[in-house]
C-alpha cells in the first residue's frame, strides 16, 4: 500500500527542503542556501529587490546584495546559466550541468525563429574580441537589427552571445550592476571541473535524484521540471528504475494524489520539526511557490504574477508577495520601495478567507516590513492603504 502522508506533513517537508521552515537567523552561507535550492532565479524587475537577492535573504536576513556578485566573480563558487529561467547554479554542479548546454544548443540550432542568428564566423570575432579585451557586455557592440521591430527582437550581436553563453562557449564573468559580461567560457569553469566527463546516463541520474532531494516527493513531472534540463521520458524512466516508493500526499483540500519518495520517507517525515512561526514576505519568484499547481494543492493558495496582465482585469496588482507565516500562506501584499526617497511604501494588503488579522499577526507584519526596509537600506515606511485592523 502507498505510504499515506497528511497536508501538514506534506507542507512541513516542503518547507523544509526551501530553507523556509527554520527562522532565517544565524551564520550567513550564500553558497549553501544556492546549494540547498538547487539554483536561484535571476530577474531584472527591481520593486522591492531583485528576486534573487530577496529569495537568499528570506533565507537568511544577514544577506546583503553585493555578496551575490562577490561570490559569481571573485570567488567563482556559482556560474549562470538557464534552468527554467536564467539562474544561478552552484560552480561544483558544473560536470553535471553539461548536457544542458549541449540541450540548449542543438534547440536554438532547431529553432525555425533561429534563422537571423550569425554564423559561425562572426561568432569567433566576438569571441576573438573577448580573448583579447577580456569580459565584454553587449554595450562593446553596435551592429543593429533589421527588418520590423518586435519585442523580442535583438540585434545580431546580442543573438551571437546569448548563444554561445546557452552553449556553454561563453559564460558570465560578473556583472555591474544587472548588466552581464562575457567571458570565454575556459577562463570562468575551473580546469579540475572541465577535465570531468560524465556520461548523459550518469548526468541524468543526478539531475533527477538532486530534484528528487529538493521537492521531498514528487512526480515524474515534477522532476522534469525542477531543472528543465531532463525530458519527461528521461524523467519517468528514472522513476521506474530508481526504486521510489510510491505515496498518497493530501492536499489542503483534503483530497489526495500519487507522487514518487525515497524508500526512507517515513524516517524523514517523523524528523521534520514544524515550522517556525516566523512571518516571511517571500518574492513571486522564489522557488517555494514557482510551482502554482504544488502550491495550490499543498496550501489551498492560488496564487499567479500578473506583470504581464493588463492593469484593468488585475485582480491582485502588477507585483504582489504573498506572505507566508508558519506553514500557512496567510495573505498577500503589494510594496514598493524607492531607495532615492528612503522609503517603502505598502500600497495594499489582502488577507486570505479565514485568516485573522490578530495584534501578534499585525506585529509580525510590520517587522517583516522594517526588516525588508533595513535589507534595502532605506529608514521610513509609508502606508498607502490603510493599515489592516487587529481583529
Amino acid at each position: 500500500m502507498p505510504i499515506l502522508i497528511n497536508n501538514r506533513n506534506a507542507r512541513n517537508l516542503w518547507l523544509t527542503r526551501q530553507g523556509l521552515s527554520a527562522p532565517p537567523t544565524g551564520p550567513l552561507d550564500v553558497l549553501a542556501i544556492i546549494r540547498q535550492l538547487g539554483f536561484v532565479q535571476l530577474d531584472t524587475i527591481q520593486i522591492i529587490a531583485r528576486a534573487q537577492h530577496h529569495i537568499i535573504w528570506s533565507r537568511n536576513q544577514h544577506y546583503r546584495e553585493p555578496m551575490l556578485n562577490a561570490l559569481l566573480a571573485q570567488e567563482r563558487g556559482i556560474f549562470e546559466h538557464f534552468t527554467h529561467d536564467a539562474s544561478v547554479i552552484p560552480m561544483e554542479f558544473y560536470p553535471m550541468w553539461r548536457r544542458q548546454f549541449r540541450r540548449m544548443q542543438d534547440y536554438l540550432d532547431s529553432a525555425k525563429w533561429n534563422k537571423n542568428m550569425p554564423g559561425p564566423t562572426v561568432r569567433d570575432e566576438i569571441k576573438t574580441r573577448i580573448r583579447l579585451e577580456g569580459p565584454l557586455s553587449t554595450q562593446a557592440f553596435d551592429t543593429k537589427s533589421t527588418g520590423p521591430k518586435k519585442m523580442w527582437t535583438r540585434p545580431p550581436h546580442k543573438l551571437a552571445l546569448d548563444y554561445m553563453w546557452y552553449a556553454g562557449e561563453l559564460a558570465t564573468s560578473h556583472r555591474a550592476g544587472f548588466t552581464k559580461h562575457y567571458d570565454l567560457a575556459e577562463r570562468i569553469f575551473p580546469a579540475e571541473l572541465s577535465n570531468i566527463s560524465h556520461s548523459d546516463a550518469d548526468q541524468v541520474n543526478w539531475l533527477c535524484q538532486a530534484a528528487l532531494d529538493r521537492l521531498g516527493v514528487a512526480t515524474a513531472n515534477e522532476l522534469k521540471n525542477f531543472w528543465d534540463a531532463v525530458s519527461l521520458k528521461e524523467a519517468r524512466d528514472w522513476v521506474d528504475q530508481t526504486g521510489l516508493v510510491p505515496v498518497q500526499v493530501e492536499a489542503a483540500d483534503g483530497g489526495y494524489s500519487t507522487a514518487f519518495a525515497p524508500a526512507d520517507i517515513s524516517d524523514q517525515l517523523a524528523n521534520i520539526k514544524p515550522a517556525t512561526s516566523r512571518l516571511r514576505i517571500l518574492n513571486p519568484f522564489d522557488p517555494a511557490i514557482r510551482d502554482r499547481t504544488r502550491l495550490k494543492r499543498l496550501f489551498g493558495f492560488d496564487y499567479r504574477v500578473e506583470m504581464f496582465v493588463p492593469a484593468a482585469k488585475r485582480k491582485w496588482g502588477y507585483y504582489v508577495y504573498p506572505i507566508l507565516q508558519g506553514d500557512r500562506f496567510i495573505g498577500r501584499i503589494e510594496a514598493k520601495s524607492e531607495r532615492a526617497n528612503n522609503v517603502l511604501n505598502v500600497l495594499n494588503v489582502w488577507a486570505e478567507a479565514g485568516v485573522r488579522w490578530t495584534p501578534d499577526r499585525l506585529t509580525k507584519l510590520t517587522a517583516e516590513l522594517a526588516r525588508l526596509a533595513r535589507f534595502v537600506g532605506v529608514t521610513d515606511i509609508c502606508w498607502q492603504c490603510s493599515m489592516p485592523a487587529p481583529d
